[in-house]
């Protein structure tokens, strides 16, 4: 199992709303992937990382925001994770700002 999967299962196991994986490689050199998730809580926010970091396999390159856990930010270097609550992913819409980037995938949509 790769990165992308292990973050992917392990937001999912945490009950991650509306999962979105967007490829950025052509578009910027700062990642390959984002990830993008929200919960419906910063405590659900921070388990959702929590989950995440566990199950990565890895060691991030930093993580940022998780005392506030609105928008908790995750550097595996070719992932980025962001993990929102509904009101801060709704705010920076980061798919919008990313439009043209390849959807990988998007699970729990409304």
């Amino acid at each position: 199992m790769g990165l992308l999967d292990n973050i992917i299962q392990a937001a999912e196991e945490k009950k991650a709303e509306n999962i979105s994986v967007l490829k950025i490689t052509e578009l910027t050199t700062i990642a390959d992937f984002f990830f993008i998730t929200n919960g419906s809580s910063v405590t659900q926010n921070q388990a959702i990382a929590d989950e995440i970091l566990k199950k990565a396999g890895q060691k991030p390159l930093s993580v940022e925001g998780y005392d506030l856990a609105d928008w908790i930010l995750i550097d595996f270097g070719d992932i980025i994770v962001h993990i929102f609550t509904g009101e801060k992913r709704a705010t920076y819409n980061l798919e919008s700002l990313w439009a043209d980037a390849e959807k990988l995938i998007r699970r729990n949509e409304d």
